[in-house]
C-alpha cells in the first residue's frame, strides 16, 4: 500500500501573470490550484488507483451516499514557503492520524497515513509555483474523503474516495492581528456525549453556522459552545479550540472529552508554552470559572487557535446577560509571543526544536 504508484494527467495551467495577479491577493479558500489527487477505495479491492488530475468537478451520482448520509471527513494543514525556498508542511503525520479517528467514527475506511502523506507531497509538488512567499502567505490543504458509492440504504458504504485540493491563502488578518469578540451560544449545542464533536466531519460545521449567524447579529465574529448536559462547561468555538491564560501564566485550555477536536494547533502550543515552563492545565473549564477569574484578575488573557488564523486574540465574549471584556489589555502579551514562535517556526524563521515541519521541495531544487 505505501507504495502505491500515482498517475497524473497535466491540467491546462494558468499563465504565469495570471498566477502571480492571484498570489498578490489570494483571500481564503476561493481560488484553487491547477490539480488534485484523487484516491479511490472499494471494500473489495481497498485503496487504488492514485491519480493527480486536473482540479475540476467530480462526477457523482445522485444516490451517491455522501449526498444523503452525510458520511464524510477532511482535514486542514498548510504548505509554506521559507526564506531558502523550500517548501514544508507543518506536522502533516498528525492530520494523518487525525483524519483516520474521524474515519472511524464516521465508519469510512482507515487510509495509511505515509498514503496520506504522499498525497499531500504529489500536489504541492505538482503545484509549487502556487506556493506563495508573501508575508504570512501559504498554500492551504484540504484533504477530505467521501462516500461516492451510489446506493439509498442507511449502511458504511463500501466505496470511497480521498482527495487533496488546495488553495493560495493570504493573511488571516489584514492590517494586522485583531482580537474578536465572541457570543456564548446558549440555545444551541455543537456536539454531545457519544456523538461526533471529535471527528472533523462536516456536519459539526452545518450544526455550528446558525449559531454563528446568531453571534454575528450580536456583533460577534465566533460563537463559543459549552457541553450540552452541563450549559456552563466549555467545549470550543465554532472551529477552533479555546485557552484562557492566568495571571501566574498558566493556560487552561479544555481536555479532550469526546466533544472537542484534538487540535493540531492546540496540541503545538500546548507543547510550546511547557518548553518555556508554563504549566498547562487540560481540564473542565467553566464560563462561570471564566467570569469570575476575569472579575478578580485572576484570568487576564484569552485565545482561540486553528490552522487557519493560528491564533486568534479574544477581546470578549458577550451573553445575552453579561459581558467579560479584557479591553485593551488585549491581545495578551503571552497569547501574541505564543503566535509569533509558532508562525515562525512554520516560516522558517525561528529554530524547529521538535522536528514539526516536513520538507516536500528542499531549497534549490
Amino acid at each position: 500500500m505505501t507504495d502505491l504508484a500515482f498517475t497524473r494527467t497535466e491540467a491546462q495551467r494558468l499563465s504565469e501573470a495570471e498566477r502571480d495577479s492571484i498570489l498578490a491577493d489570494p483571500g481564503f479558500g476561493t481560488r484553487f490550484t491547477d490539480h488534485m489527487v484523487s484516491i479511490v477505495w472499494t471494500r473489495q479491492g481497498g485503496w487504488h488507483d492514485a491519480e493527480v488530475v486536473p482540479y475540476g468537478p467530480i462526477p457523482m451520482d445522485p444516490a451517491s451516499s455522501v449526498l444523503h448520509y452525510g458520511q464524510e471527513i477532511f482535514e486542514g494543514l498548510k504548505a509554506y514557503r521559507r526564506p531558502d525556498g523550500s517548501i514544508v508542511a507543518f506536522r502533516p503525520e498528525e492530520n494523518a492520524r487525525r483524519l483516520n479517528e474521524s474515519a472511524k467514527r464516521l465508519a469510512l475506511p482507515q487510509l495509511p497515513e505515509e498514503l496520506f502523506v504522499e498525497a499531500v507531497h504529489q500536489l504541492v509538488r505538482v503545484d509549487a509555483d502556487w506556493v506563495p512567499g508573501g508575508d504570512d502567505q501559504s498554500l492551504y490543504l484540504r484533504p477530505f474523503m467521501i462516500a461516492d458509492e451510489s446506493f439509498l440504504g442507511v449502511r458504511a458504504a463500501e466505496r470511497a474516495r480521498f482527495m487533496v485540493i488546495a488553495s493560495p491563502a493570504g493573511p488571516y488578518f489584514t492590517g494586522g492581528v485583531r482580537p474578536v469578540s465572541i457570543w456564548l451560544s446558549q440555545t444551541h449545542a455543537r456536539a454531545g456525549r457519544g456523538g461526533t464533536g471529535a471527528a472533523k466531519c462536516g456536519g459539526n460545521y452545518a450544526a455550528s453556522l446558525a449559531p454563528q449567524n446568531e453571534a454575528a447579529a450580536n456583533e460577534c465574529q465566533q460563537v463559543l459552545f459549552t457541553d450540552s448536559a452541563t450549559e456552563d462547561t466549555i467545549d470550543e468555538l465554532g472551529g477552533m479550540n479555546l485557552f484562557l491564560v492566568r495571571s501566574d501564566g498558566t493556560l487552561l485550555t479544555p481536555r479532550l472529552n469526546g466533544n472537542i477536536l484534538d487540535g493540531i494547533t492546540r496540541k503545538s502550543l500546548i507543547r510550546l508554552a511547557k518548553d518555556r515552563g508554563h504549566a498547562v492545565e487540560e481540564r473542565d473549564i467553566t464560563v462561570t470559572e471564566w467570569r469570575e477569574g476575569a472579575a478578580d484578575g485572576t484570568i487576564v488573557e484569552a485565545f482561540a487557535c486553528g490552522t487557519a488564523a493560528v491564533i486568534t486574540p479574544i477581546r470578549e465574549l458577550k451573553a445575552p446577560d453579561f459581558t467579560i471584556d479584557f479591553g485593551d489589555s488585549a491581545p495578551g502579551e503571552l497569547t501574541m509571543s505564543l503566535r509569533e514562535e509558532l508562525t515562525g517556526i512554520q516560516f522558517g524563521t525561528l529554530e524547529d526544536r521538535h522536528g514539526w515541519l516536513d520538507v516536500i521541495v528542499p531549497a534549490g531544487a
